[in-house]
């Protein structure tokens, strides 16, 4: 065991404490305690840089108190700005029609792939923890997301080109 190594695993538990006062969750305070051990382990740090472990895990929790804000603001402008009133048939079936080929897209992934995106995007769980649970490497994790990530930029992308698409037969004119 090297020497930042010792001196984290030492230290972890003033770490955890540290980051769950800040992100008052027990499970955010464990994953970012893991991610500041994860960003730092690849320097040569020893009992002299033990501030920075702490600044680190301190800037990695109010990132993550950043991001929750954010995506809960977000969702709840979503929310205000949604008028379930004013949504017209074709517009409706529209989206139908979008997240149907959206769900096609996903069922057309591969498996592992399938299940990394949803644990991601649906449950929200982390990289690491997603490669724990699966039995692979974040950086297989990584790869799996991008993989479903272009496929559904791909969709996204052929949708809107057939949207912008005049029908067969159908003449494009300047008024």
């Amino acid at each position: 065991m090297d020497g930042f190594t010792r001196v984290f695993v030492r230290e972890r538990q003033r770490i955890v404490h540290l980051v769950r006062r800040i992100v008052g969750c027990d499970c955010a305070a464990e994953d970012i305690a893991q991610d500041t051990y994860l960003r730092l382990k690849d320097r040569n740090l020893d009992e002299a840089d033990l501030s920075l472990v702490f600044r680190t895990a301190q800037n990695l929790a109010l990132d993550h108190l950043r991001s929750r804000r954010v995506r809960r603001d977000h969702a709840h402008q979503a929310v205000h700005d949604t008028d379930t009133t004013s949504v017209s048939p074709e517009q409706a079936a529209d989206s139908r029609a979008r997240l149907d080929g959206l769900l096609h897209t996903l069922r057309g992934l591969p498996p592992r792939t399938r299940r990394v995106f949803l644990m991601q995007r649906v449950d929200g769980c982390t990289y690491p923890q997603i490669g724990k649970a699966l039995g692979v490497s974040t950086s297989t994790v990584e790869k799996e997301m991008m993989l479903a990530m272009h496929r559904c930029r791909d969709f996204l992308r052929r949708q809107a080109h057939a949207e912008s698409t005049p029908p067969a037969g159908e003449r494009c004119t300047l008024t």
